[in-house]
């Protein structure tokens, strides 16, 4: 099944990451170049960095020109997150070039990718929430809620999973076809931005 291989790998990634718990730590991606796996590796890793930035960012004595590079970073990141996501989409087509969509086949409310992107972030998720449960300075009452926190998480992973298997089922099967929108971020393109193409 899919989502196993993909929740290995980022939980992988996650667990890599924070040997030295460093945004600015060299990816070393333990995948083949080229391969599926690898593409996943990289995408958790782009999302486990922008988690920790994003927290960087929130510190409310962070210097404002150090805020500011931070949510350029984060944009930019975004962008390539995105990147990645058409990415993981265009390996799925491609696997499926040749299934024959049955004429009663209906499309999913959303891509493979988006839903395996989700599934990259709740792994993330399920680790920050894990280690509020074991923190040992937090509180009885923080340990507690942070704890019925992760079950809700947990549970989530285990239906997201599922329904990822499924789509991928359906579609192999021909009971529902891929239809993949690019993303088309306005706020990145020079012409399509008016704060700077009126600059």
């Amino acid at each position: 099944m899919i989502s196993k291989v993909c929740n290995d790998i980022f939980d992988s990634s996650i667990r890599d990451y924070h040997l030295l718990d460093k945004v600015d730590t060299v990816i070393c991606n333990p995948f083949p170049a080229n391969g599926f796996d690898n593409l996943l590796y990289a995408k958790n890793w782009v999302d486990t960095v922008q988690w920790h930035l994003e927290d960087i960012v929130r510190n409310p004595k962070i210097d404002s020109e150090e805020g500011l590079q931070l949510k350029r970073r984060i944009d930019a990141s975004n962008q390539v997150r995105t990147d990645m996501v058409e990415y993981i989409d265009s390996y799925f087509l491609q696997q499926y070039v040749d299934i024959k969509p049955k004429i009663n086949a209906l499309i999913n409310t959303e891509s493979p990718a988006w839903a395996i992107d989700r599934l990259s972030i709740l792994a993330l998720k399920i680790y920050h929430m894990n280690v509020e449960v074991t923190r040992e300075n937090a509180s009885e009452q923080h340990v507690v809620a942070c704890s019925k926190k992760l079950e809700v998480l947990l549970e989530q992973r285990v239906d997201l999973s599922k329904s990822i298997d499924e789509l991928l089922e359906d579609i192999a099967n021909g009971n529902k076809y891929m239809k993949v929108y690019k993303q088309m971020k306005m706020y990145n393109d020079p012409g399509l931005n008016p704060v700077l193409y009126q600059q």
